[in-house]
C-alpha cells in the first residue's frame, strides 16, 4: 500500500528577505513539512543558515521541520539543531565516520532520524542502519544549489531502497516538479522536497500538482 505522500517546500528557494512570511504562506497552501537545508561551505560549496535562523522562524509554523544537515561532523551541531526547532534531522551518509553514532545521537532527542544519500553513492551505505531509520533522502540532484536538473538513475535507487524495506519514509530532493514526481511515486518515495517548483508559481497550485494521484 502506498504511504501517504508529504509536500515539503525547500525554504533554500524562498525570499531571504522574508522569510518568516514566506513559511507563513507554505503553510496556508498546503504544505506538509518545511524541508531547510543548511550547508557549510564545505561539505558542499554553498552556505546558507543555521541554527539561530531556523529558531528565529519556528514560531511561524506548527509543520514539522525537516532539517537536512549538509554539513561536515553534524554529530558537532545535533543538539542545537534540536533546540532551535527541528521535528526531523537528516544527516549525509558521506559527512561523517560515525554514521550510526550519529543516528543514535538524533534519536536520544526525541526526533526522528534519517540518512541522505548523494547521487553517487549506493544504497549499500544503509545496509545495517535501515532498520533504525525514520526516513531516507535520496539526493536526486547534486547537493550544494537550488534548481538543477533531476537525475533519472534516482528512480532506480529509490526502488532498491524499498526493497530493503518497505516501511521506511522514503523521500526525494532535487528537480522535483510535477512531472518528476511521478517515476519517483512509482518507485516508492512518498515526501518530497521541491523548491523553485513552488516558490516559482503559486504555492497553493504548485504543492496542489505535486499531491495530485496519477
Amino acid at each position: 500500500m502506498m504511504k501517504n505522500i508529504k509536500i515539503a517546500p525547500s525554504i533554500l528557494s524562498a525570499d531571504f528577505s522574508k522569510l518568516g512570511e514566506e513559511i507563513i504562506s507554505i503553510d496556508k497552501a498546503g504544505a506538509d513539512w518545511v524541508h531547510i537545508d543548511v550547508m557549510d561551505g564545505a561539505f558542499v560549496p554553498n552556505i546558507t543558515f543555521g541554527a539561530p535562523v531556523i529558531k528565529c522562524v519556528r514560531e511561524k509554523t506548527k509543520l514539522p521541520f525537516d532539517v537536512h544537515l549538509m554539513i561536515m561532523n553534524p554529530e558537532r551541531y545535533i543538539e542545537d539543531f534540536v533546540k532551535a526547532g527541528a521535528d526531523i534531522i537528516v544527516v549525509h551518509a558521506e559527512s561523517t565516520n560515525h554514521l550510526h553514532r550519529v543516528i543514535q545521537q538524533i534519536k536520544s532527542y526525541g526526533v526522528k532520524a534519517g540518512i541522505s544519500l548523494n547521487p553517487g553513492t549506493s544504497p549499500d551505505a544503509l545496509k545495517y542502519l535501515i532498520n533504525d531509520l525514520d526516513l531516507v533522502l535520496v539526493m536526486s540532484v547534486n547537493p550544494g544549489f537550488g534548481g538543477q536538473t533531476f537525475i533519472e538513475s534516482s528512480v532506480e535507487k529509490i526502488k532498491e531502497i524499498r526493497k530493503m524495506n518497505k516501511d521506511v519514509d522514503i523521500e526525494v530532493d532535487g528537480g522535483i516538479t510535477d512531472k518528476t514526481i511521478i517515476k519517483c511515486k512509482e518507485a516508492g518515495a512518498n515526501i518530497f522536497v521541491a523548491g523553485s517548483y513552488v516558490f516559482k508559481g503559486d504555492y497553493r497550485e504548485r504543492i496542489s500538482n505535486l499531491k495530485k494521484e496519477e
